[in-house]
C-alpha cells in the first residue's frame, strides 16, 4: 500500500519542477526559487512517506514472525517439554543423591529470598 504522502510529495515534486522551469523560462527569479523550494519540499515529502511504508512493513513482517514463533512453540512446545522432563528423570536416576542436594539448595535459596523479603 503506497502512503499519501508519496503521491502527494511526486506531485509537489512535478509541481516544483514545472513552476522553476517556467520561472527560468519567463527570467522570473522569484517563481523559480519558489519552484525548488516546492521540489524540495515534494521531494521530503516522498521520503517521509517511504519511511512510513517501511515501518508499516516492519511492522507486519514482525507480527508476522511473532505468530510463526508462537506457532511454532505451541506445536513444538510438548516435544521439548517431554524430552527435557525425560532426560531430567535419567539424571535423577543416575545420581539422586546430588540431585537431592541440588534441590535442597535451591529451596533453601528460594527460602531465603521469600524470607529476606519481610
Amino acid at each position: 500500500m503506497v502512503d499519501s504522502d508519496r503521491v502527494a510529495g511526486t506531485v509537489r515534486e512535478f509541481g516544483g519542477k514545472a513552476q522553476g522551469a517556467a520561472g527560468d523560462l519567463v527570467g522570473s527569479s522569484q517563481d523559480s526559487n519558489e519552484g525548488r523550494l516546492r521540489e524540495a519540499q515534494g521531494k521530503a515529502q516522498q521520503v517521509y512517506g517511504q519511511a512510513k511504508d517501511t515501518l508499516r512493513d516492519v511492522a507486519d513482517n514482525v507480527t508476522d514472525y511473532a505468530g510463526d514463533a508462537y506457532d511454532r512453540a505451541r506445536r513444538d512446545g510438548g516435544t521439548y517439554l517431554r524430552d527435557g522432563s525425560r532426560a531430567v528423570g535419567e539424571r535423577v536416576e543416575e545420581n539422586p543423591l546430588i540431585a537431592l542436594l541440588i534441590a535442597g539448595a535451591v529451596g533453601y535459596g528460594l527460602a531465603l529470598l521469600l524470607h529476606a523479603r519481610r
